[in-house]
């Protein structure tokens, strides 16, 4: 670990160096309208690069770890990456660098935004992980929701949450306006930690889109 981070400090300054020594260069013709990125396909040799970078200079940071990847790998690596700058309120503009689709990317960056409260449009989606409480077929619940939100797009901020069992579902997502928790046959519907009514489990998505209409649309 520790010969990991002397190399990525190393390569960091070089990297950082090579950069400033071209903004010399557009400094000294007189041209200061500049935007400077150090990205590298490393996650820790760009972190370190581009906090060097904000305390040698003012100039905006476009931060992102480039080359990241497949989508699976990728989006944690950039998630790691800038997260952990955006974090230490380093970066003025991101960019997710992955190799899918551009739509992709972007929506990988807004939800990287959105995890950080830096981004409030669009929705929080809380689901927990599976375990012998769960009574509901909780993965597919879960995908439908965010499937009917991201065609559906809400239009003031909502934080939802698809639980597996009543008995911890809605304590532990409290935060949420409105959840679904599994139960045997039946569903509970909430809001807020507090039980609105309770659903057959054929009906819970129905009935979760009405509630969802009046609070989010």
């Amino acid at each position: 670990m520790g010969q990991l981070c002397r190399e990525s400090r190393k390569g960091a300054r070089a990297l950082v160096e090579s950069g400033m020594e071209q903004v010399r260069i557009l400094e000294s013709l007189g041209f200061y309208d500049t935007v400077l990125s150090f990205k590298a396909s490393s996650v820790p040799l760009t972190v370190e690069a581009y906090r060097l970078a904000s305390e040698l200079c003012d100039y905006p940071l476009h931060t992102g770890v480039t080359e990241a990847g497949l989508p699976r790998t990728g989006v944690i690596r950039s998630a790691v990456g800038i997260g952990s700058l955006l974090l230490d309120g380093i970066g003025d503009t991101i960019r997710v660098s992955l190799t899918t689709r551009p739509e992709k990317e972007v929506a990988a960056g807004i939800e990287i935004l959105r995890s950080l409260g830096l981004r409030d449009s669009g929705y929080t989606l809380i689901s927990c992980p599976t375990c012998g409480r769960t009574r509901i077929a909780l993965e597919e619940l879960a995908q439908k929701v965010a499937d009917y939100m991201d065609r559906e797009r809400p239009l003031r901020p909502v934080i939802v949450a698809v639980m597996g069992c009543v008995v911890n579902g809605p304590g532990e997502a409290r935060e949420a306006d409105l959840g679904i928790a599994g139960g045997d046959g039946k569903c509970a519907l909430f809001a807020r930690g507090e039980l609105l009514r309770t659903v057959a489990e054929e009906k819970v998505f129905d009935e979760f889109v009405k509630e969802l209409r009046n609070i989010a649309y």
